[in-house]
């Protein structure tokens, strides 16, 4: 595969929805529909695939579980299946958790699965200094390219300063950034950091649920030593985008022409954004401080008939008080923005097979 495309088609900016985890009623890993949630994103026009995510429940590492290499495998046969039959090539993208020892093993597992990149958790590392951090991130980088990750404190992240992401971007095979703190100032502290380095080869992706639109059409600009410094984002990698997944795809592609414009921002984008915050808040469980975050996005894809139920590996992740009712809510509220009809048409085709 040619790695040169790979870079242009991130660099570019595409949608990259974090893949879930299909489970059976007895909290097994349910294959078919597994596969069929594979399907359904590539179908629906993304650029590529993050596996082994939040979104895809940490626990698969457990021991016992171990269900790591093997979602990430099928996600790659899935993928692989589509890039014989398309020129571009999709993303593959793998979640890297754990201390240094874990973290290099998980890349090396990706790499063997033919992921192009890891999006590297720092959750385990909470007390590492920046020195620390900055040594983890460079071994992590010499297995495979890495995706740095600003992960939000109340899903298990930690706050990384802006000295930190400047010292990131002189690692060379740092490829792109996930800004996904749910903050303001934590994420100019990133885009920033990338601009003020000069690294101009380092894609950032939003991971901001709570501000998605604006954060894919908005010009980041800093004045630096005399010069006027700008970044966009180009793309995103988000939980999301595992639902509605069509609908989103051609959501990101209104925003680049819109950012492409390089004019006003029309009203009707700062509705959108509105609208996809008010969703994701709902879909997140934010009520109930993201207790049914994942469980969320099951609801979605349970009513789609992709998912059989809402299951997690861990029983007590499940939806947060009120949170079905809301679901109700803004499925009334926003019916454009679902993409039941869709899903209807091709379902059994994606459970096929």
């Amino acid at each position: 595969m040619n790695s040169s495309q790979i870079t242009k088609i991130l660099q570019q900016g595409t949608a990259i929805p974090a893949h879930p985890l299909a489970l059976t009623a007895s909290r097994k890993l349910d294959e078919r529909r597994q596969r069929a949630l594979s399907r359904y994103y590539i179908a629906s026009g993304v650029g590529g695939l993050a596996v082994g995510v939040h979104t895809t429940q940490f626990e698969i590492r457990d021991p016992g579980i171990d269900l790591f290499q093997p979602v990430l495998e099928l996600a790659a046969e899935e993928m692989n299946r589509a890039d014989n039959q398309n020129e571009k090539p999709l993303l593959r993208v793998a979640g890297i958790c754990g201390d240094t020892k874990q973290a290099t093993s998980e890349a090396a597992i990706a790499r063997e699965a033919g992921y192009h990149f890891g999006l590297l958790s720092l959750s385990a590392l909470k007390d590492a200094d920046e020195y620390k951090l900055i040594q983890h991130c460079q071994a992590v980088s010499e297995v495979i390219p890495v995706f740095g990750f600003y992960l939000q404190p109340d899903v298990g992240g930690r706050l990384l300063p802006y000295s930190f992401w400047r010292r990131l971007c002189e690692i060379e095979n740092v490829a792109a950034i996930k800004m996904a703190p749910f903050n303001r100032y934590h994420t100019l502290d990133v885009i920033r950091a990338v601009a003020e380095s000069g690294r101009g080869d380092i894609a950032l992706y939003t991971g901001n649920d709570d501000n998605i639109v604006l954060d894919l059409v908005t010009p980041f600009r800093f004045n630096s030593d005399k010069k006027q410094l700008e970044r966009r984002i180009a793309g995103g990698l988000l939980g999301h985008w595992a639902v509605w997944t069509s609908k989103a795809v051609e959501l990101l592609k209104e925003c680049q022409q819109v950012a492409s414009a390089h004019s006003d921002i029309p009203l009707s984008i700062l509705h959108r954004n509105t609208e996809v915050t008010d969703c994701n808040a709902v879909l997140f469980d934010v009520a109930n401080h993201f207790q049914g975050c994942i469980p969320g996005i099951h609801e979605i894809l349970r009513r789609q008939g992709l998912l059989e139920g809402t299951w997690c590996l861990n029983p007590n992740e499940t939806l947060g008080l009120g949170q079905l009712e809301e679901i109700d809510r803004i499925y009334a509220a926003y019916p454009h923005l679902n993409d039941d009809e869709f899903v209807a048409a091709n379902r059994d085709d994606w459970l096929s097979g």
